[in-house]
């Protein structure tokens, strides 16, 4: 018995010191870690920024919130991250916001030719735009963060375009409903491909033509695959990042206004790259042997004629939505 007794203490301190470094281990645990998927490259200036968002929230929070950011569609297809998210299957993820358009035509309010054609116009439009978006996603439960644009959109071909005749029967490659109206009203046929897919599509001959940004041109060194860029700069379309409103509900106060301090810097940096990744890319397509060039008065008169057929259609599939977004868009410049 005394033998028994002389040994309690130690197994009381062994018990003690386990709890501890149980505890300490819990602590550990407790950190938050999510993933998020993105369907772009780890160069593209959109991924940049996503990571320095991800790195601004875990020094905020001291890595209790820890992003993980999946790019070049790793982890879920460009097409699933929005159920993804919507699921729970993951908490968060970028998409681009066009794609959504079947769902509801303010989706794509940023994809109508000409409507917003320089960065100027395209803040105005998501101004507009920004309240009415959110409120839809708000009834899938899920929030919007914020929201980037891509350089303006120019048409990338393997022979110089002066008219909208030569344009038509080239197979175009779409990647939204804006995209794919475009193509067949200039007569081409759209072709739906994602930007990993893109080299292979116009080394395969599957499409002889689309409509991208230069930032996309450069990102897949389109140099290596077509000849020409013209920059009509027919929109700004942007990408979004959302969350899972049920993961951001469980985030302590703390991290919910880190998170959203962080989305807050991450928009307004993400614009200014935007803006320069324009020139730089534009830069890189032409020490490459891209031919650079800005539409004839022949194919901006089709592109606007394209614009104007759109920009009614888009107010007639928005309804009572779209009129308020695009009262307020003009509102705005007044």
């Amino acid at each position: 018995m005394p033998a028994i007794q002389s040994r309690l203490p130690h197994l009381v301190s062994a018990a003690a010191l386990g709890a501890s470094l149980a505890t300490l281990s819990s602590g550990v645990v407790a950190a938050t870690e999510w993933d998020m998927p993105t369907p772009y490259g780890d160069r593209t200036f959109h991924t940049v920024n996503i990571r320095e968002f991800a790195d601004d929230v875990r020094e905020a929070t001291d890595g209790e919130l820890d992003i993980t950011v999946h790019s070049n569609g790793s982890l879920i297809g460009h097409a699933e991250i929005k159920n993804s998210v919507r699921r729970g299957i993951v908490p968060m993820g970028e998409l681009i916001m066009s794609r959504l358009a079947n769902e509801n035509p303010i989706f794509e309010v940023d994809s109508v030719p000409y409507l917003a054609s320089s960065y100027e116009e395209a803040w105005e439009l998501w101004e507009a735009s920004r309240e009415i978006i959110a409120e839809e996603l708000e009834q899938q439960g899920l929030r919007l963060l914020f929201a980037v644009p891509w350089p303006p959109q120019g048409i990338y071909t393997n022979q110089e375009i002066d008219s909208g005749d030569d344009l038509r029967n080239l197979s175009m490659r779409a990647y939204n409903t804006a995209s794919e109206r475009i193509a067949q009203l200039v007569g081409a046929v759209p072709t739906q491909v994602e930007v990993p897919d893109i080299p292979t599509a116009f080394s395969t001959g599957r499409v002889e033509a689309m409509i991208t940004s230069p930032a996309t041109g450069a990102d897949t060194k389109a140099w290596d695959y077509l000849s020409h860029f013209n920059h009509a700069q027919l929109w700004l379309p942007k990408n979004m990042i959302i969350v899972s409103e049920r993961a951001f509900s469980r985030l302590d106060e703390a991290s919910q206004q880190a998170l959203l301090d962080a989305a807050a810097e991450a928009e307004t940096r993400g614009w200014e790259m935007s803006r320069q990744e324009t020139d730089d890319a534009i830069a890189v397509l032409e020490e490459n042997g891209i031919v650079v060039s800005e539409p004839s008065e022949a194919l901006a008169e089709k592109l606007r004629e394209v614009g104007e057929t759109m920009t009614q259609e888009w107010v007639e599939r928005a309804g009572e939505q779209g009129q308020t977004i695009l009262e307020a868009y003009r509102n705005a410049g007044e």
